[in-house]
């Protein structure tokens, strides 16, 4: 298959306010071209909605009917991502009829890991087939059921894509990608044929909720409280203990699994010094269960954009932390990449998701298409 251009939709559960909008040429399994990008803010009702919608679910937590304000929410996020989407394909000179394929990967509003004696569940909300009859091309969503249904994490799904950047970049083992969103993830391959990847712990999420909650305004930024504040070295170790993180990959999070209840009672500053160093060391942690422990992470996300997490994460993990962007990648880019990578492997019946990533019992393909 000759490469295709392709836009690929990440809206994390960190809930930023922005849409991540990427715009690849791909055969899914390289890149050929990369092409614009832009984050895309959300209208303020629309995020407040969509804030309200995570807070339902977790109440809902896969039991009964939907929740009514799914339904709504739904609706706002695809109009908002698909007039993101025909923004950023005009401003890159391009139309429409030149876009093989968008890749749409919804809101994530729950998601829960397998057990032993249950299959796991996820959800993300987005109406594809509504997509593609907007835009009038082809849409691929709901990237992560068919992967859950088949005894699946449903995540990380981000593996193969950083797999084809690392393949570019370090066929030693030397080297992993290191997302920091709500969620931190890690992908480690060793140049051959074994990829693993799995959820580390939380990254930015529990931050900035507890930013949030003070009012400090959305995120710790330029990670300046946490840089001022003392990390509760006993309560860090207490959170350390928790079995999640020494448990065997492959292994998923919810964003909700770890939270801002974790720094209560400490001041501003010495909650956000503990919960950096929590990511961080959760970090560490995550790369002591890889076959071979790497001596760099390259570091895309959010997260990367916190000087106070990077260094922690040298501190305490024992690794060198890149920015993506020092390899000439868009570090806030990497996930929207990842699902127009991802859609278009769909188109091609590629699998997206394979048993040392998700645990999935085989390769998986995945996704739906929807035709305008």
């Amino acid at each position: 298959m000759k490469p295709i251009w392709a836009v690929g939709l990440m809206t994390g559960t960190v809930l930023d306010g922005n849409i991540d909008v990427a715009l690849i040429k791909t055969d899914g399994e390289s890149v050929e071209t990369f092409g614009a990008y832009t984050l895309a803010p959300y209208a303020e009702d629309t995020r407040l909605l969509l804030e309200e919608t995570l807070r339902q679910a977790r109440g809902w937590n896969f039991e009964g009917p939907d929740p009514l304000i799914f339904k709504d929410a739904e609706e706002a996020l695809t109009r908002a991502q698909s007039t993101a989407v025909q923004e950023l394909v005009k401003g890159a000179g391009l139309t429409m009829e030149e876009i093989g394929a968008v890749g749409f990967h919804g809101q994530t509003v729950l998601h829960r890991a397998p057990t032993k004696a249950r299959l796991g569940d996820t959800r993300q909300l987005g109406d594809g087939q509504m997509m593609a009859d907007v835009l009038g091309t082809k849409v691929v969503y709901d990237f992560r059921t068919a992967d859950v249904r088949a005894g699946g994490q449903g995540a990380p799904l981000a593996a193969i894509y950083h797999t084809a950047l690392l393949r570019e970049v370090d066929r030693s083992g030397d080297t992993a990608i290191l997302n920091l969103g709500g969620v931190g993830n890690i992908t480690w391959w060793d140049g051959e044929d074994l990829v693993v990847a799995f959820d580390t712990g939380p990254a930015n999420a529990p931050l900035n909720d507890f930013i949030k909650a003070l009012g400090l305004g959305e995120m710790d930024r330029d990670g300046a409280l946490g840089a001022s504040g003392t990390v509760d070295e006993a309560r860090l170790e207490r959170l350390l203990q928790h079995p999640y993180l020494t448990a065997a990959y492959p292994k998923s999070l919810d964003r909700f699994d770890f939270t801002a209840a974790m720094a209560d009672g400490l001041s501003a500053a010495d909650g956000a010094a503990t919960l950096s160093a929590f990511t961080a060391s959760a970090v560490g942690k995550a790369l002591d269960l890889l076959p071979h422990r790497p001596r760099r992470l390259i570091v895309s996300g959010g997260g990367r954009r916190n000087p106070t997490i990077m260094a922690m994460i040298e501190e305490r993990a024992k690794v060198q932390a890149v920015s993506a962007d020092g390899f000439g990648w868009r570090g806030d880019a990497v996930e929207a990449e990842c699902f127009a990578f991802l859609a278009v492997r769909t188109l091609r019946g590629l699998p997206i998701s394979f048993p040392t990533t998700t645990g999935v019992p085989m390769a998986q393909t995945g996704g739906k298409l929807a035709n305008p």
